[in-house]
């Protein structure tokens, strides 16, 4: 068994420098990271780059751009200033793929097809600057628990239905065990995005109860929750998906453990469930 596709996302192990990160990939043969902007800044964007680059690491994905359903002008132009820094920044580290989580109700509002349409307009921006830098946009469907303050985009349809306004090379979408397991339309969405190439990143984490409060940082690791990540991987792979899957876990249980263990256990839990 190989770890060949396994790429291990910042999040999962954010007690560990991006140096400290970087060496424990290669001490344990890791060929990929998702990275995270706010970690990538404090570190230096150049000196990141630098980093991976002469680590030989993949940078798979860089999170997160998004954040667009506002509907005041001035904080809207703020968004999308900071999504096109955002592209300027995989760009600069090496990635294809941003991944966007698209926003939640603004305050006071009731609106979420009014909200949808306003990530539309800002992909429709957003799109055509990001493929010319040789950036995909992975727009990211949430758990529906998440749709109020975070994501109105809680499906893998909703999020297809607004990637396929534009070509695949522009906008795509992200592919999460977690945010999608209990929707048993997802296999006909998966197949339905490999047919267009909108598949831009596969992402694991395990579904396990009781959820933590405040749930954000309830992500399991694999092969202790509901999920069988096998068949996920047999969707996204039959769709036509051949690309790095990536584990982003938010736990705060892992997050206390050392951080060179927790990477190590990632990758023997990745071979023993996902491969």
């Amino acid at each position: 068994m190989s770890l060949a596709r396994f790429s291990i996302n910042q999040m999962t192990v954010k007690q560990l420098s991006l140096p400290e990160l970087v060496d424990a990939c290669r001490e344990l043969g890791v060929p990929g990271v998702g990275l995270w902007r706010e970690p990538v800044r404090a570190h230096g964007l150049e000196a990141t780059a630098a980093l991976v680059r002469d680590a030989g690491l993949a940078v798979t994905t860089l999170c997160r751009g998004g954040f667009l359903t506002a509907t005041d002008p001035a904080e809207r132009a703020r968004a999308l200033d900071d999504n096109r820094a955002a592209v300027d920044e995989a760009a600069t580290l090496g990635t294809d793929t941003l991944v966007l989580v698209s926003g939640g109700l603004p305050a006071g509002s009731k609106d979420l097809h009014g909200a949808r349409e306003r990530i539309a307009d800002a992909l429709g921006e957003l799109g055509p600057y990001a493929a010319a830098r040789g950036v995909r946009l992975a727009v990211e469907p949430l758990h529906p628990m998440y749709a109020a303050d975070r994501c109105v985009v809680s499906t893998l349809a909703q999020a297809l239905d607004l990637a396929e306004r534009f070509p695949a090379e522009q906008v795509g979408v992200t592919v999460d065990t977690y945010h999608l397991w209990w929707d048993d339309t997802a296999p006909a969405q998966i197949a339905r995005a490999g047919a267009s190439g909108r598949i831009h990143s596969f992402q694991l984490a395990d579904w396990t109860t009781p959820l933590p409060e405040g749930v954000l940082n309830g992500r399991g690791q694999i092969g202790d929750g509901a999920i069988d990540m096998r068949e996920w991987r047999s969707y996204v792979e039959k769709a036509g998906y051949d690309g790095p899957i990536e584990v982003e876990l938010f736990n705060d249980a892992l997050w206390a453990r050392d951080g060179r263990e927790v990477l190590a256990e990632t990758a023997q839990r990745f071979l023993a469930h996902a491969v």
